[in-house]
């Protein structure tokens, strides 16, 4: 097999099952997710192959955790410049919301990695003089690194409306998140033990059968008393 075979093996194409209006953007990318989660818990960062978020590339980004509550874009689709009016790349996510908003955003960066889960925010722009209102919506998917941790996440932002003059910040509307686990896992399964012992089954005392206990051996030496 040559290299572009393997690499094709590596691609799931989800861009002929969401049509790209509106927020299709955003199924198209979990779908794409998903597909390469396989019942994993989630997906490592190098089986992203940007062909299979073709239609939703724009759109697309990569944070990477550098410190608690902060995570950085380490890539970043065209509509996420353009929401920023500057090259968005290097930049933490937090810098497209609003001050008040930010610690909301780090504190949910922090749950998606840990614990680990996915998240929805559904943000607004208010008007402001050249910036007519805007709404957006943003997921975030968590993501293995070459070294097993979790430490980067694919995300995706869709505004819609028009941008106005740049840079737009938001304030978070609402948050949304879901707890991962592998497929068939929930949190209210056991876990498994490896060493547990084989169960034991339990016989009724009626049913024992009852022997006679054994008979006692003479002692080997007996006290003999004389008058003597």
């Amino acid at each position: 097999m040559d290299n572009s075979s393997k690499t094709q093996h590596n691609v799931v194409t989800m861009t002929s099952q969401q049509p790209h209006s509106g927020y299709a953007a955003l199924s198209l990318v979990e779908a794409y997710w998903e597909a390469l989660r396989a019942g994993r818990e989630m997906p490592k960062r190098a089986e992203i192959d940007p062909r299979g978020i073709e239609n939703a590339l724009e759109h697309a980004f990569i944070l990477e955790r550098v410190a608690p509550g902060v995570a950085r874009l380490r890539i970043a689709g065209s509509h996420l410049h353009d929401i920023m009016g500057m090259e968005a790349r290097g930049m933490p996510i937090t810098a497209f919301f609003e001050q008040e908003s930010r610690l909301k955003i780090a504190g949910l960066l922090e749950e998606v990695f840990q614990t680990p889960a996915t998240a929805e925010v559904v943000m607004q722009s208010t008007v402001s003089f050249g910036q007519p209102a805007l709404e957006a919506r943003m997921i975030l998917l968590p993501l293995k690194s070459d070294l097993g941790d979790v430490s980067r996440i694919l995300g995706c932002m869709v505004s819609t409306g028009e941008l106005g003059d740049a840079p737009r910040r938001f304030d978070v509307h609402s948050i949304s998140t879901r707890r991962l686990g592998k497929a068939g896992m929930t949190e209210t399964d056991p876990a498994p033990h490896a060493f547990q012992d084989a169960p034991q089954r339990f016989t009724p005392p009626a049913s024992r059968q009852l022997t006679k206990p054994p008979a006692k051996r003479p002692p080997y030496l007996r006290l003999v008393q004389t008058d003597d």
